[in-house]
C-alpha cells in the first residue's frame, strides 16, 4: 500500500512597487497664484500710501466709495410714503407745504392742545444746514477731481486747466485753454479727446451730486475774418458741445438750467483780449437757494 502524498499548495506573495507620492492635482497652484496677488494689492497699497498726500488719499477714497446709498431694507421706508414725511427739505417730500388748519396733539390731563411740528428746526437753521451740505458736496467733488487728474497719467498735464471758484450761485468749474492745449477746434465746437477726457472727469465726480447746472462758453478776443459766424455764436456751440458731453458722462439732461454764451465779454485775462486762457467753459453746480 503506498503511502499518500500531501502537497502543500504554493502561495505567491506579491508585494505593491511603490509610486513614490500620490497626486495632489493643482490646487496648490491656485493657491500660490491667489498668495501672489494678494502680496502684490499689499504692496500697492503701500506705494500709494508713501506717494500721496492726505488729500490726495482722501480723493481716493471718494472716487472708490459710491456717493447715493439706497437702503432697500430700511424700516418704514417701502411704505407708501417712501419714508419720506410730510416736509422735507429741497423739495424731496411729496407735499412740501401744509394747506389749511395745522393738527394739534392733545396733551394728557389739561386737554391744552400743542402744535405736531413745535419741534421743527426754523427756517434760518434749515437754511444753514443745506448750505452746510452743500459746501461738503463742494469739497468731495474737489477731492474727487483732483484725484483723478493726480492718479490718471493721461491726465496729469491737465491739472492745471481746472480751477474751482467759489460764486454766490455755487461752486464754478473752469475747464481754460492754454497754447498748447485746445479743448475745441480753430473756430469750431469740435471737442478734442483731451477736452472729452477731462469732461468725462468732471462727470464721474457730479454725476452723484442733487445739484442742478449751468453751463458758460467763453471765447477770446479775436474776431472772425470772414461773416457768417461770431463769438456769440461759438460761445453757444461749444456750451451746448459741453452739454452733450456731460450727458455721455452719466449726467441726466434734467439737471441742466441754462446753457449760454458769453463770446468775449467776460475774459479771464482782461488786460490781453487774445489771450487763449479766454477760452474756457465754465460748468457751476447751483446751491439748493440758487
Amino acid at each position: 500500500m503506498k503511502p499518500e502524498l500531501h502537497i502543500e499548495p504554493e502561495i505567491i506573495i506579491r508585494k505593491a512597487k511603490a509610486h513614490g507620492h500620490a497626486h495632489h492635482g493643482g490646487a496648490w497652484k491656485i493657491a500660490y497664484a491667489d498668495f501672489v496677488t494678494a502680496m502684490m494689492a499689499f504692496f500697492m497699497l503701500m506705494w500709494i500710501l508713501g506717494a500721496t498726500n492726505e488729500d490726495q488719499r482722501r480723493g481716493i477714497a471718494d472716487y472708490f466709495t459710491p456717493t447715493l446709498i439706497q437702503l432697500k431694507n430700511s424700516g418704514g421706508s417701502n411704505g407708501i410714503m417712501g419714508g419720506r414725511s410730510l416736509q422735507a427739505e429741497e423739495g424731496a417730500a411729496p407735499f412740501n407745504t401744509m394747506h389749511g388748519p395745522r393738527p394739534t396733539a392733545v396733551t394728557g390731563g389739561s386737554g391744552s392742545a400743542a402744535p405736531i411740528n413745535a419741534a421743527q428746526p426754523s427756517p434760518r437753521d434749515m437754511s444753514a444746514k443745506r448750505r452746510e451740505a452743500d459746501e461738503e458736496r463742494f469739497r468731495k467733488v474737489e477731492r474727487i477731481i483732483a484725484a483723478r487728474l493726480a492718479g490718471d497719467p493721461t491726465l496729469k498735464g491737465l491739472k492745471g486747466q481746472i480751477r474751482f471758484v467759489r460764486v454766490n450761485e455755487g461752486l464754478r468749474i473752469d475747464m481754460v485753454e492754454r497754447a498748447d492745449f485746445s479743448m475745441f477746434g480753430l473756430g469750431n465746437a469740435g471737442m478734442t479727446e483731451a477736452a472729452r477726457a477731462m469732461l468725462a472727469t468732471v462727470a464721474h465726480a457730479i454725476a452723484g451730486t442733487p445739484h442742478r447746472l449751468t453751463i458758460r462758453g467763453h471765447t477770446d478776443g479775436l474776431g472772425y475774418s470772414r461773416g457768417g459766424s461770431n463769438n456769440w455764436l461759438l460761445s453757444s456751440l461749444r456750451a451746448d458741445a459741453t452739454r452733450r458731453a456731460l450727458v455721455q458722462g452719466g449726467i441726466t439732461p434734467q439737471r441742466f438750467k441754462r446753457i449760454e454764451g458769453a463770446a468775449d465779454t467776460d475774459p479771464f485775462n482782461p488786460a490781453d483780449p487774445a489771450d487763449p486762457r479766454n477760452r474756457r467753459i465754465s460748468v457751476t453746480l447751483l446751491t439748493a437757494q440758487a
